[in-house]
């Protein structure tokens, strides 16, 4: 009998109710379609369109490369860039270190992107970090000075008449650098992931008896490496490639040139590379037969190579780096 009774006092089991199922038919019927599961006509389509951009990526590195390592005869057969091997061989290359110009142009080329990326990214990480604190001072009026500098600026000759005659600074090495020092995009991504960067990490070093050096150090410039790396990627790749600085503050003298200004005197303006082939007997360059075309994608190749072995370290700090700090600001 206590068994009936407490059946009898126990409440009936719930019973479906069909609205409640068809509210989540509804939603599920709602769902954006980036939130459906992938099918497989679409997972076909991404890695085609995937393998297609690769290639048409890597296809004309490829071309450049093959050319580089041509013959004379395998350029004419091809009428232009090779894309078929056909006798490699590594003469283009010898004949363009053989004077020493192109090694030399090389070592100005690290030489100048090394010390300006260091001086660059020490100038951005201050300049942001003192604008991501807001009492600091002057800090509106800096912030709205560098804004102002991203859209307007005193033109090429205002540029050479200061660091030329105001700085005495034609014919040095530092005008390749301090004129393209301060990038003040770079400035304000840098600024916006510092303002993301924990508080209560910085209030727990200021009670800790830390003052701004000290935070900035040990703070926040460890819990900041991926915009780091992603900054001094783009200022590295900015000194390599700049050739118009050169242009316009050494053009005469060719042993300061780096090699992206060599590279721009004999592709573009199609002018010999002072030195090349001296070193070699006159026996030994009728014997090469050494293309233009492969001499000039020989230097391309040359000037690719830092930016290829350089990159695959920071790849992974590249996402992060740019749209964290971008979205925070």
């Amino acid at each position: 009998m206590t068994a009936d009774v407490r059946a009898a006092g126990a409440p009936a089991p719930a019973r479906p109710d069909p609205a409640r199922g068809t509210r989540r038919s509804r939603r599920r019927e709602q769902r954006p379609a980036w939130e459906e599961p992938p099918t497989v006509v679409g997972e076909t389509a991404k890695g085609i369109s995937l393998t297609v951009v690769v290639l048409l990526v890597l296809f004309p590195l490829y071309t450049v490369l093959v050319t580089s390592l041509s013959t004379q005869g395998a350029v004419n057969r091809a009428g232009g860039l090779v894309v078929v091997p056909d006798g490699l061989t590594l003469q283009a290359y010898r004949y363009m270190f053989s004077g020493g110009t192109v090694t030399r142009s090389i070592v100005v080329g690290l030489g100048v992107t090394l010390v300006g990326t260091v001086i660059s990214l020490a100038v951005s990480v201050l300049c942001a970090y003192g604008l991501s604190r807001k009492g600091s001072f002057g800090h509106r009026t800096l912030l709205l000075t560098l804004l102002v500098t991203m859209f307007f600026n005193g033109g090429i000759i205002p540029t050479f008449v200061v660091v030329a005659s105001l700085f005495h600074g034609y014919g040095q090495y530092w005008a390749l650098i301090l004129p393209s020092a301060v990038s003040v995009f770079n400035i304000l991504i840098m600024r916006a992931f510092y303002l993301g960067t924990a508080a209560d990490l910085i209030d727990a070093a200021r009670l800790d008896g830390a003052g701004d050096w000290r935070i900035l150090w040990s703070v926040v410039l460890p819990t900041s490496r991926a915009v780091t790396a992603v900054m001094g990627l783009f200022y590295g790749v900015g000194y390599w490639n700049n050739w118009f600085n050169v242009l316009l503050f050494m053009p005469a003298d060719n042993e300061k040139w780096p090699v992206q200004y060599v590279l721009y005197q004999y592709v573009s303006q199609g002018a010999s590379i002072p030195g090349v082939g001296t070193n070699m007997t006159g026996a030994a360059v009728a014997a090469t037969q050494v293309s233009k075309l492969s001499l000039q994608m020989a230097m391309l190749v040359v000037t690719l190579i830092p930016v290829l072995v350089v990159y695959p370290f920071v790849q992974r700090h590249f996402v992060k780096g740019m749209l964290t700090g971008a979205i925070k600001g």
